[in-house]
């Protein structure tokens, strides 16, 4: 005996309809982005993954060899040596961005919540470098530091403190740590406008609760606001970290593409690029497949340190 099911109320079917128009506008408006995304980025990666597994000339290089473009870059001294400078550097730089920058971004940050007077003046200060070319950031600050003529170094004199002056960008002890502090003025804007962005959403209830409690200024900054913080702080290290360990504007701009003198100021990215594109001395010639094996570990690097905060950052939701 066959049972006839009751046909859905009105009422019922208009809430499906309308789920179901609100799933349809949401994939047309992701669509886009996705397309965009599968193009350049996942496409080009997937591709130069591809790529560290084959040697040969040319830009599409033919020969399949396996792993042993990673077993040339890690083993090869032609290439270990420079690989592992580049990646101390790189460690180095991300550092000096997360203590420095970050820790700059978070001041100011609390500073302009804080209402001081000027503050959009201060704001638009603060921001304005990060609105500038990477290149001519590099190259007015290559003029600043000019042995002969820079602006440091006769400041140093007038101030009777020429015995400090010195060559800032032919020291290999001391050019990694110049254009790291250039990077940092110039993009410590971002880190400021997203750590102020999250004080600004914090409920004034809670201060002025501290605050009738009996909690300073101080205590209230570190158990009321910084722990409210930790979700943005914790997507400034991400993006600080993805970003430095991609670097190579700055580096190129300021100290050329073998970070001279003497590699002192050589990243993964400039080392990419003479691996790949410009020819590592003394080959002098282009290798496809061990810039792409550079690329790969470097992928494997981030892929590892994201991995890591995501699975902190969920156990921490866990437990709270």
């Amino acid at each position: 005996m066959t049972t006839i099911s009751a046909p859905q109320a009105p009422s019922q079917v208009r809430p499906n309809r309308y789920k179901d128009r609100r799933r349809l506008t949401w994939i047309l408006f992701l669509l886009p982005a996705l397309l965009i995304y599968l193009g350049f980025m996942a496409a080009p990666l997937i591709n130069s993954l591809g790529l560290s597994f084959y040697t040969g000339a040319g830009l599409r290089p033919e020969k399949f060899v396996g792993f042993a473009n990673y077993q040339e870059l890690l083993t090869n001294p032609l290439w270990r040596d420079r690989f592992l400078n580049a990646l101390r550097n790189t460690i180095i730089f991300f550092t000096i961005h997360m203590l420095v920058q970050n820790t700059l971004g978070l001041l100011f940050a609390v500073l302009l919540a804080s209402g001081i007077k000027g503050h959009s003046f201060f704001r638009t200060i603060i921001f304005i470098p990060a609105t500038l070319s990477v290149l001519v950031i590099g190259f007015l600050w290559r003029l600043i530091l000019n042995p002969q003529w820079g602006a440091v170094n006769k400041l140093l004199d007038a101030a009777g403190l020429g015995f400090l002056a010195r060559p800032w960008l032919g020291d290999p002890g001391l050019i990694l740590i110049i254009i790291s502090l250039v990077s940092v003025w110039q993009w410590v804007g971002l880190p400021t406008m997203m750590y102020l962005a999250g004080l600004l959403t914090i409920p004034d209830e809670l201060t002025e609760a501290a605050r009738v409690d009996g909690a300073n200024a101080w205590q209230t900054f570190w158990r009321i606001k910084i722990p409210l913080l930790i979700p943005v702080i914790g997507i400034v290290a991400v993006l600080t970290f993805v970003g430095n360990f991609n670097a190579f504007d700055i580096v190129y701009a300021m100290a050329g593409a073998r970070g001279d003198p003497k590699y002192a100021a050589d990243l993964m990215g400039t080392f990419f690029y003479r691996t790949a594109i410009a020819g590592e001395h003394p080959v002098a010639r282009p290798d496809m497949g061990i810039g792409a094996a550079v690329a790969g570990v470097t992928f494997v690097i981030l892929l590892v340190g994201v991995t890591f905060w995501l699975v902190g950052s969920r156990q921490r939701d866990y437990e709270l």
